[in-house]
């Protein structure tokens, strides 16, 4: 990977904290338990919050507020150890069956194998987005940062700032874009042993019950009405340093794109696909 700085991605911060309205901090505060009774804890005065599943039971939460574009970080320590079987999420999403959704998957491993990262994109309740990512660092071992930054014109996934996909609004080819739901963050730890790892044939181990996710350092900005009416910044992306960590990644960690699976799509690909 080489030597890499935070430099490159000042711009990239300074463009989408500027005229924001900054929400977070503090879990009591921002977020409810929605199932898992007291699997789910929060600590340390509200800044530790911790989701665990056993053979029981899974445990999630979600956000009191709703958000309507943004850019939203959380950090997450997964899973350690033997996480076959178990799927954290963390996601945005309005409801109903016409509902959006931007979605972080972590897909749990046998130890020593490789998480792998799961993003999808739902407008009006169509998915079949996917894109998947092996990680360049162990993300059991220490905390780190994954974000989404919603625009009306794109969405952006990043991994400790690094940029790993971009998706495009393709409203002007026909494909449905979410931006006129509001949504909530989500977050869960769940059994999915059916197809998670390796397509379901490695099964969770309750032996090492429970499994336990830690998050924290949660901040969601939403963004200014001055902005959306900034024809430049709207349009803005990555700059030339995030364009080139976007390319690192897809060029050596992606391992499944749905816009590239010609099994899938025999007859062509999606228009968003052959449009970008």
């Amino acid at each position: 990977m080489g030597s890499f700085t935070h430099y490159g991605f000042l711009i990239l911060a300074l463009l989408f904290s500027s005229c924001m309205v900054a929400y977070g901090g503090n879990f009591f505060q921002e977020f409810d338990f929605t199932w898992g009774g007291n699997r789910a804890k929060i600590f340390n005065g509200g800044q530790l919050l911790s989701l665990s599943l056993d053979k029981i039971s899974g445990s999630g939460f979600q956000s009191k507020k709703e958000h309507l574009f943004g850019r939203i970080d959380m950090q997450i320590k997964l899973v350690a150890g033997n996480s076959a079987g178990t799927v954290t999420t963390y996601y945005l999403s309005s409801q109903g069956p016409t509902h959006d959704e931007i979605d972080f998957e972590f897909l749990g491993n046998v130890t020593g194998e490789p998480y792998i990262l799961h993003t999808n994109i739902y407008a009006q309740g169509k998915g079949n987005k996917e894109q998947q990512f092996y990680l360049w660092f162990d993300p059991t071992k220490n905390f780190h940062t994954y974000s989404i930054i919603w625009k009306p014109q794109h969405i952006i996934f990043l991994v400790d700032n690094t940029p790993i996909r971009v998706y495009k609004n393709a409203e002007s080819v026909g494909v449905p874009f979410p931006k006129n739901q509001p949504m909530r963050i989500y977050s869960s730890l769940w059994n999915a042993d059916d197809w998670a790892t390796r397509g379901g044939l490695v099964k969770t181990d309750w032996a090492q019950a429970p499994f336990t996710a830690y998050y924290r350092n949660y901040m969601a900005h939403s963004f200014s009405a001055s902005q959306f009416s900034d024809q430049k910044w709207q349009n803005q992306e990555l700059d030339a340093n995030g364009r080139r960590r976007l390319r690192w990644v897809q060029k050596n960690f992606m391992i499944y794109n749905y816009c590239t699976d010609i099994k899938r799509f025999p007859q062509g690909f999606p228009p968003e696909c052959r449009r970008f």
